[in-house]
Parts: structure tokens; sequence; C-alpha cells
């Protein structure tokens, strides 16, 4: 630790360079493999509309010449994201890791699992859970007085952020436990936040969902509180010491002149 502060930053910079185009490598090859497995891609992403995107029971439409190509870039892009996903995680925990103790680097390695784990389950939360509702909500809304005509880069878009930004989210326990073992925060502080929680969640949901339907609202707010929850029990798990450790640190304070 003390000789990674004694690097320059000229050092710094160039580890940080090295580490980011490491990552832009995965995300474009992981893009390259993706591109092959598109039309799949795009078939299980439009599964939850259940061919109600336009009249007829048909699929999304697209209406100019290069909206297609646009698709298929982002949708490319984002594949190549999750396939990386375990190269990203880790490339921003060996940058991180020189500058903590032993013990703390093995606790930040010790979540890269849990982090990969946790963004899938956010993403799989909203397909499963969140989309179908959304979806039915915005298709049926109105149905007798114009029939929908969904472009696919409109739809590929709210299914793209919903999946993204709830990934994230999942992610909020691993985040409070992490900056709770490093000391950043304490579980007292974490748990002082509740009072405010509710209206971030609710604003988040708001910002995350395309309708203004408090129910849609709700099923993104809802898991955010619970896993702030959950979050907190984390937070003290991380600073919880046995009993034994406690009193052996009581004994070498008193022992101290």
């Amino acid at each position: 630790m003390a000789r990674d502060r004694s690097r320059p930053l000229r050092e710094h910079l160039e580890e940080l360079r090295w580490r980011l185009l490491i990552v832009v490598v995965a995300v474009l090859a992981g893009a390259g493999v993706s591109v092959f497995y598109f039309r799949t891609i795009v078939a299980f992403l439009t599964e939850p509309a259940s061919g109600r995107l336009s009249s007829g029971g048909g699929g999304p439409i697209y209406t100019e010449l290069t909206e297609l190509i646009g698709v298929t870039v982002k949708v490319s892009l984002l594949g190549g994201f999750i396939l990386a996903l375990p190269v990203v995680v880790y490339q921003v925990m060996m940058f991180v890791a020189p500058g903590l103790t032993r013990r703390e680097r093995l606790y930040t390695l010790g979540v890269f699992p849990g982090a990969i784990i946790s963004f899938a389950g956010g993403a799989c939360f909203a397909y499963y859970v969140i989309l179908p509702p959304i979806l039915g909500f915005l298709l049926t809304f109105g149905g007798d007085v114009a029939q929908p005509m969904i472009r696919i880069s409109n739809y590929i878009n709210l299914v793209v952020t919903l999946l993204f930004w709830m990934g994230l989210i999942f992610q909020t326990p691993l985040i409070m436990f992490v900056a709770s073992k490093v000391g950043v925060v304490t579980p007292q502080t974490f748990a002082k936040g509740r009072r405010y929680i509710v209206v971030v969640a609710f604003v988040a949901g708001a910002l995350i969902t395309p309708t203004f339907d408090p129910l849609n609202q709700a099923l993104v707010a809802a898991p955010l509180i619970v896993l702030y929850e959950l979050g907190i029990w984390l937070a003290r798990l991380a600073r919880w010491k046995p009993r034994s450790a406690r009193r052996r640190r009581a004994g070498g304070s008193a022992a101290k002149p």
C-alpha cells in the first residue's frame, strides 16, 4: 500500500489507460459476437410484447433508412458489455486494489462474482417482472382510439434502459457492504438514510419507467427499498467482529500507557 502511494501520478494514469483499453477491446469483442446473434437477441427482447408492437399481431417497424443499423449497433454494444462484464468488473477492482490493505482487497475481490450475479438478477427482474405490465399498459392504453405501430428503435431504447438501470440498482447491497467494510460509510449513516430512500426510490421509478402509472413505478421503487434494507444488514455484517476479537482489542487498548 505504501509503495502504491509513492507511485507518481503518471504511472497511475498509464495503468488507467491500459485497463480502459482492455475494457474497450473486451466490449468490442463481445459486440462482434453479438452481431452474429442479432436476430436472436431482438427476438428475445421483443418477446414480452407478445406480437403487439404493430396492428395485426406484428412486430416492430422502422421508418428511417439508417434506423435498423443504429439498433444493430446499440444491441451489439449492449451484448458486448454484458459478455465483457466480468472483464470490466475485474479491471476496475484491479485498478483500485493497490490502494487498499490486504484484507480490503480480499473483501473487494470477494464481491466480484456477486456483482455479476446481482446485475444479471436485476436485468432478469426487469425483463420478467417489470417489463410485461409496463408494455401491457402502454400497448393497450387508448387502443380504441389508435392502433400501435411501434418503431424498433423506440422499443429497444425502452427495454435496454430498463434492463441496464435495474441491473445497476441491484448492485446497491454490494456497494453498501464494500463501503462499510472499507470504512467509507458506517452502518449508522446508512440507517439514517432510511428516511430518504422511499422518496429516492419513487423518483428513480419515475425516471426509469416511461409511464405515469404509480403501479409500474412501484415495481421499480419497491425492490430498491428492499435492497437498501438488505444493504443495511450487510453493512452491519461487514463491521461485525467476533466477541473474542473485541475482547482482545479492548485488552490491547487497556494495556497501552
